[in-house]
């Protein structure tokens, strides 16, 4: 069982861990390095737990210990309870979910090893905003997607932000990370598997046209929000694909996209 631990100094160095969440580039910096990342929230505890992710520690509001009993009853690991303020104080925000967990990263799969059982992949190229890759998990954890491959400049999964928004989808749907850009898509092609580039170009054929859920692997390629997929990502691509747009809309949100052709890819649009 957990020890609680009453902290009442927002400069006490136990709670190291959770200072200056809201520093985007500090914790950018910190968390891999230090092997940690942060959960918030009481479903997305839960659910890192459930994934086997080793907590190192909690930081709960007084009014969360019972509500987290179960869980504290078996972490071996301390629990700092605090006042909403003086969470406020360490993290740099309004705590208002009222429970954070620092839990250990566990080491990335290569790309290699996730390939072996998949049939549907998604591929993402400098997709940086964290709300996006929270979205992207969430969506291809509800519809089916076997494993994410991100290039090297990606933002991180495991940001803060991005797992509340996934609310713990990144934990459910494994990933890794390529080694060199495009290059290590090379491996995707050796493995069997068809690469699809995701774009708003009205030259590349309609996802209902292509019918990727007819085809035994498939690699489903999203670039960043304006950009979009690269040049030399496109080039790398065995076929560009779109989704129609109606009403004079250009295009989606890179989120809204995916969800979009996660569907497609994974079942189709019913012919009957």
């Amino acid at each position: 069982m957990a020890e609680l631990i009453t902290v009442e100094d927002p400069d006490d160095p136990r709670l190291r861990d959770y200072t200056g969440l809201t520093d985007v580039e500090l914790r950018r910096r910190r968390e891999p390095a230090e092997g940690l990342f942060i959960a918030e929230g009481e479903k997305v505890i839960r659910r890192a737990r459930d994934a086997g992710y080793a907590m190192r520690s909690m930081l709960l509001s007084a009014k969360w210990v019972d509500v987290m009993r179960d869980v504290i009853d078996e972490l071996p690991a301390p629990v700092y309870v605090v006042t909403p303020e003086l969470a406020e104080q360490v993290t740099g925000y309004h705590v208002h979910r009222g429970a954070l967990a620092s839990v250990q990263r566990k080491p990335l799969p290569t790309a290699a090893g996730l390939l072996g059982p998949a049939r549907r992949v998604v591929v993402m190229e400098s997709v940086n905003d964290h709300t996006n890759i929270g979205a992207i998990f969430r969506s291809a954890a509800a519809l089916g997607m076997d494993a994410v491959l991100l290039s090297p400049d990606c933002a991180d999964p495991l940001y803060r932000r991005s797992v509340k928004v996934s609310m713990g989808a990144v934990f459910s749907v494994p990933y890794a990370r390529l080694d060199t850009w495009p290059r290590g898509l090379d491996a995707l092609r050796g493995a069997g598997f068809t690469l699809l580039a995701l774009t708003p170009d009205e030259r590349a054929v309609s996802l209902d046209e292509a019918a990727p859920h007819r085809m035994d692997r498939v690699a489903l390629m999203l670039g960043a929000e304006g950009d979009g997929l690269s040049a030399r990502a496109l080039a790398a691509a065995d076929a560009r694909v779109r989704i129609p747009m109606a009403h004079g809309v250009d295009s989606l949100n890179v989120g809204a996209a995916a969800a979009v052709a996660f569907y497609a890819v994974a079942t189709g649009r019913p012919t009957a």
